[in-house]
Protein backbone atom coordinates (compact mmCIF):
# COMPACT_ATOMS: atom_id res chain seq x y z
CA UNK A 1 0.00 0.00 0.00
CA UNK A 2 1.38 3.25 -0.64
CA UNK A 3 1.16 5.22 2.70
CA UNK A 4 2.44 8.56 0.94
CA UNK A 5 -1.00 9.12 -1.27
CA UNK A 6 -3.79 7.54 1.61
CA UNK A 7 -2.28 9.76 4.36
CA UNK A 8 -2.14 12.78 1.60
CA UNK A 9 -5.83 12.23 0.51
CA UNK A 10 -6.95 11.78 3.80
CA UNK A 11 -5.03 15.20 5.32
CA UNK A 12 -6.05 17.03 2.13
CA UNK A 13 -9.84 16.12 3.12
CA UNK A 14 -9.57 16.64 6.32
CA UNK A 15 -8.23 19.97 6.09
CA UNK A 16 -10.68 21.09 3.63
CA UNK A 17 -13.55 19.69 6.10
CA UNK A 18 -12.00 21.41 9.13
CA UNK A 19 -11.68 24.99 7.30
CA UNK A 20 -15.38 24.13 6.38
CA UNK A 21 -16.82 23.45 9.96
CA UNK A 22 -14.70 25.81 11.39
CA UNK A 23 -16.13 28.91 9.28
CA UNK A 24 -19.85 27.86 9.68
CA UNK A 25 -22.75 27.37 7.37
CA UNK A 26 -21.25 23.96 6.15
CA UNK A 27 -24.31 23.05 4.63
CA UNK A 28 -24.23 25.69 1.82
CA UNK A 29 -21.16 23.44 1.00
CA UNK A 30 -23.57 20.19 -0.04
CA UNK A 31 -25.30 21.25 -3.24
CA UNK A 32 -26.87 19.08 -5.45
CA UNK A 33 -26.81 20.95 -8.53
CA UNK A 34 -23.56 21.67 -8.44
CA UNK A 35 -22.43 18.52 -7.89
CA UNK A 36 -24.59 17.52 -10.71
CA UNK A 37 -23.42 19.88 -13.17
CA UNK A 38 -19.62 19.68 -12.22
CA UNK A 39 -19.02 15.71 -11.53
CA UNK A 40 -21.88 15.08 -14.79
CA UNK A 41 -20.12 17.49 -16.81
CA UNK A 42 -16.50 16.05 -16.51
CA UNK A 43 -17.74 12.66 -16.67
CA UNK A 44 -19.29 13.74 -19.93
CA UNK A 45 -16.48 15.10 -21.24
CA UNK A 46 -14.05 12.61 -20.46
CA UNK A 47 -16.43 9.87 -22.45
CA UNK A 48 -16.85 11.90 -25.56
CA UNK A 49 -12.39 12.08 -25.06
CA UNK A 50 -12.11 8.91 -24.29
CA UNK A 51 -13.12 5.34 -25.20
CA UNK A 52 -15.34 3.62 -22.38
CA UNK A 53 -12.85 1.01 -21.66
CA UNK A 54 -10.44 3.67 -21.27
CA UNK A 55 -12.39 5.27 -18.93
CA UNK A 56 -13.40 2.11 -16.86
CA UNK A 57 -10.08 1.21 -16.22
CA UNK A 58 -9.56 4.57 -14.50
CA UNK A 59 -10.54 2.04 -11.16
CA UNK A 60 -7.75 -0.02 -11.95
CA UNK A 61 -5.35 3.14 -12.19
CA UNK A 62 -6.13 4.13 -8.61
CA UNK A 63 -6.42 1.08 -6.91
CA UNK A 64 -2.94 0.21 -8.34
CA UNK A 65 -1.64 4.19 -6.88
CA UNK A 66 -3.12 3.55 -4.11
CA UNK A 67 -2.30 -0.38 -3.09
CA UNK A 68 0.47 -1.99 -5.25
CA UNK A 69 3.56 -1.39 -3.78
CA UNK A 70 6.74 -2.00 -6.40
CA UNK A 71 9.60 -3.99 -4.85
CA UNK A 72 13.32 -2.59 -4.11
CA UNK A 73 16.23 -2.62 -7.05
CA UNK A 74 18.03 -3.99 -4.39
CA UNK A 75 15.09 -7.00 -4.05
CA UNK A 76 15.28 -7.45 -7.62
CA UNK A 77 19.14 -7.63 -8.44
CA UNK A 78 18.93 -9.86 -5.21
CA UNK A 79 16.12 -12.32 -7.29
CA UNK A 80 18.20 -12.35 -10.63
CA UNK A 81 21.64 -12.71 -8.78
CA UNK A 82 20.32 -15.64 -7.20
CA UNK A 83 18.90 -17.17 -10.06
CA UNK A 84 22.39 -16.50 -12.23
CA UNK A 85 23.71 -18.84 -9.49
CA UNK A 86 21.01 -21.51 -9.54
CA UNK A 87 21.68 -21.27 -13.23
CA UNK A 88 25.36 -22.01 -12.89
CA UNK A 89 25.05 -24.38 -10.66
CA UNK A 90 22.08 -26.91 -12.02
CA UNK A 91 21.27 -25.31 -15.10
CA UNK A 92 18.49 -23.70 -16.81
CA UNK A 93 15.53 -26.27 -15.74
CA UNK A 94 16.41 -25.40 -12.12
CA UNK A 95 15.04 -22.13 -12.46
CA UNK A 96 11.72 -23.76 -12.83
CA UNK A 97 11.00 -24.42 -9.41
CA UNK A 98 11.78 -20.91 -8.47
CA UNK A 99 8.73 -20.36 -10.31
CA UNK A 100 6.53 -20.53 -8.19
CA UNK A 101 8.08 -17.61 -5.39
CA UNK A 102 7.55 -15.00 -8.40
CA UNK A 103 3.96 -12.85 -8.42
CA UNK A 104 5.39 -10.85 -11.40
CA UNK A 105 3.72 -11.54 -14.37
CA UNK A 106 6.38 -9.93 -16.86
CA UNK A 107 9.28 -12.10 -14.87
CA UNK A 108 7.77 -15.50 -15.32
CA UNK A 109 7.08 -14.75 -18.56
CA UNK A 110 11.14 -13.84 -19.16
CA UNK A 111 12.08 -16.90 -16.89
CA UNK A 112 10.23 -19.18 -18.74
CA UNK A 113 11.87 -17.80 -21.86
CA UNK A 114 15.07 -18.61 -20.59
CA UNK A 115 14.21 -22.26 -18.90
CA UNK A 116 12.80 -23.19 -22.67
CA UNK A 117 16.56 -21.95 -24.13
CA UNK A 118 15.20 -19.71 -26.14
CA UNK A 119 17.24 -17.44 -28.84
CA UNK A 120 18.49 -14.25 -27.01
CA UNK A 121 17.21 -11.95 -29.57
CA UNK A 122 13.75 -13.42 -29.18
CA UNK A 123 13.71 -12.77 -25.50
CA UNK A 124 15.04 -9.52 -25.79
CA UNK A 125 12.75 -8.79 -28.25
CA UNK A 126 9.22 -9.80 -27.00
CA UNK A 127 10.40 -8.60 -23.25
CA UNK A 128 10.86 -5.13 -25.08
CA UNK A 129 7.78 -5.08 -26.70
CA UNK A 130 5.70 -5.91 -23.43
CA UNK A 131 7.60 -2.77 -21.74
CA UNK A 132 6.56 -0.82 -24.79
CA UNK A 133 2.68 -2.05 -24.36
CA UNK A 134 3.18 -1.58 -20.80
CA UNK A 135 4.10 1.98 -21.12
CA UNK A 136 1.07 2.90 -23.64
CA UNK A 137 -1.11 1.41 -21.07
CA UNK A 138 0.17 4.16 -18.27
CA UNK A 139 0.35 6.78 -20.41
CA UNK A 140 -3.42 6.19 -21.63
CA UNK A 141 -4.34 6.00 -17.82
CA UNK A 142 -2.41 9.33 -16.97
CA UNK A 143 -3.95 11.11 -20.06
CA UNK A 144 -7.66 10.37 -18.42
CA UNK A 145 -6.95 11.23 -14.99
CA UNK A 146 -5.19 14.41 -16.38
CA UNK A 147 -8.27 15.36 -18.52
CA UNK A 148 -10.42 14.96 -15.59
CA UNK A 149 -8.13 17.72 -13.37
CA UNK A 150 -8.96 19.92 -16.51
CA UNK A 151 -11.92 19.43 -17.07
CA UNK A 152 -13.44 19.51 -13.70
CA UNK A 153 -12.60 23.35 -12.98
CA UNK A 154 -14.07 24.02 -16.32
CA UNK A 155 -17.36 22.80 -15.43
CA UNK A 156 -17.34 24.27 -12.21
CA UNK A 157 -16.61 27.70 -14.08
CA UNK A 158 -19.70 27.21 -16.16
CA UNK A 159 -21.71 26.51 -13.08
CA UNK A 160 -20.58 29.19 -11.43
CA UNK A 161 -21.48 31.29 -14.89
CA UNK A 162 -24.68 29.60 -14.82
CA UNK A 163 -25.62 29.97 -11.33
CA UNK A 164 -24.72 33.37 -11.83
CA UNK A 165 -27.10 34.50 -14.66
CA UNK A 166 -29.77 33.03 -12.17
CA UNK A 167 -29.29 35.13 -9.56
CA UNK A 168 -29.11 38.28 -12.03
CA UNK A 169 -32.42 37.53 -13.25
CA UNK A 170 -34.22 37.68 -10.12
CA UNK A 171 -32.14 40.89 -8.84
CA UNK A 172 -35.44 42.64 -7.89
CA UNK A 173 -35.04 40.72 -4.50
CA UNK A 174 -31.94 41.71 -3.09
CA UNK A 175 -31.89 39.08 0.07
CA UNK A 176 -31.09 36.63 -1.91
CA UNK A 177 -28.05 37.96 -3.87
CA UNK A 178 -25.63 36.61 -0.59
CA UNK A 179 -27.48 33.08 -1.23
CA UNK A 180 -27.62 33.09 -4.91
CA UNK A 181 -23.71 33.89 -5.31
CA UNK A 182 -22.24 31.41 -2.74
CA UNK A 183 -24.56 28.66 -4.36
CA UNK A 184 -22.66 29.70 -7.65
CA UNK A 185 -19.82 29.38 -6.50
CA UNK A 186 -19.73 26.18 -4.98
CA UNK A 187 -19.14 24.33 -8.20
CA UNK A 188 -16.04 26.36 -9.09
CA UNK A 189 -15.27 24.93 -5.72
CA UNK A 190 -15.94 21.44 -6.41
CA UNK A 191 -14.17 21.63 -9.53
CA UNK A 192 -10.96 23.14 -7.79
CA UNK A 193 -10.97 20.61 -5.40
CA UNK A 194 -11.46 17.53 -7.56
CA UNK A 195 -9.03 18.67 -9.82
CA UNK A 196 -6.12 19.59 -7.50
CA UNK A 197 -6.39 16.65 -4.42
CA UNK A 198 -7.46 13.85 -6.63
CA UNK A 199 -7.09 13.74 -10.38
CA UNK A 200 -3.56 15.61 -10.76
CA UNK A 201 -2.17 14.53 -8.02
CA UNK A 202 -2.84 10.67 -8.50
CA UNK A 203 -2.09 11.49 -12.79
CA UNK A 204 1.07 12.52 -10.83
CA UNK A 205 1.37 9.73 -9.43
CA UNK A 206 1.21 7.38 -11.96
CA UNK A 207 3.65 9.29 -14.04
CA UNK A 208 6.04 8.98 -11.44
CA UNK A 209 5.04 5.06 -10.62
CA UNK A 210 5.34 4.06 -14.37
CA UNK A 211 9.03 5.28 -14.67
CA UNK A 212 9.98 3.78 -11.72
CA UNK A 213 7.94 0.46 -12.98
CA UNK A 214 9.81 0.97 -16.86
CA UNK A 215 12.71 0.97 -14.73
CA UNK A 216 12.78 -2.06 -12.93
CA UNK A 217 11.76 -3.68 -16.39
CA UNK A 218 14.86 -2.65 -17.90
CA UNK A 219 16.43 -3.66 -14.94
CA UNK A 220 14.96 -7.63 -15.50
CA UNK A 221 15.24 -7.40 -19.00
CA UNK A 222 19.34 -7.09 -18.75
CA UNK A 223 19.35 -9.45 -15.89
CA UNK A 224 17.23 -12.13 -17.60
CA UNK A 225 19.46 -12.13 -20.59
CA UNK A 226 23.05 -12.14 -18.51
CA UNK A 227 21.35 -15.39 -16.85
CA UNK A 228 20.40 -16.40 -20.60
CA UNK A 229 23.67 -16.34 -21.64
CA UNK A 230 25.23 -18.00 -18.47
CA UNK A 231 26.93 -15.55 -16.86
CA UNK A 232 27.82 -15.84 -12.93
CA UNK A 233 26.41 -14.17 -10.19
CA UNK A 234 29.03 -11.47 -10.16
CA UNK A 235 28.59 -10.25 -13.70
CA UNK A 236 24.65 -10.39 -13.80
CA UNK A 237 25.02 -8.02 -10.01
CA UNK A 238 27.56 -5.72 -11.77
CA UNK A 239 25.47 -5.44 -14.83
CA UNK A 240 22.01 -4.40 -12.81
CA UNK A 241 23.69 -1.95 -10.32
CA UNK A 242 24.37 0.27 -13.02
CA UNK A 243 20.90 0.96 -13.09
CA UNK A 244 20.77 2.63 -9.15
CA UNK A 245 23.01 4.91 -7.55
CA UNK A 246 26.19 4.51 -5.35
CA UNK A 247 24.72 4.70 -2.16
CA UNK A 248 21.84 1.73 -3.09
CA UNK A 249 24.87 -0.34 -3.87
CA UNK A 250 26.38 -0.13 -1.02
CA UNK A 251 23.29 -1.50 0.99
CA UNK A 252 22.96 -4.54 -1.16
CA UNK A 253 24.33 -7.91 0.45
CA UNK A 254 24.46 -10.60 -1.66
CA UNK A 255 23.16 -13.88 -0.58
CA UNK A 256 24.05 -16.10 -3.07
Amino acid sequence: MDIATIIGLMAGGTCVVLAIVSGGGAGVFFNIPSIMITVGGMLSATLIHFSLGQVLRIFSIAKKALFDQLPTEQELIQQLVNYAAINRRDGALALEQQLQHVRDPFLIKGMQMVIDGQNEEVVEKQLVLEVQYLQERHQNGKKVLEFMGASAPAFGMIGTLIGLVQMLRNLEDPSGIGIGMATALITTFYGALLANLVFLPLAGKLGLRSKGELLQKEMLIEGLLAVLRGEGPTVVRERMQAFVSAKQREQLKPEI
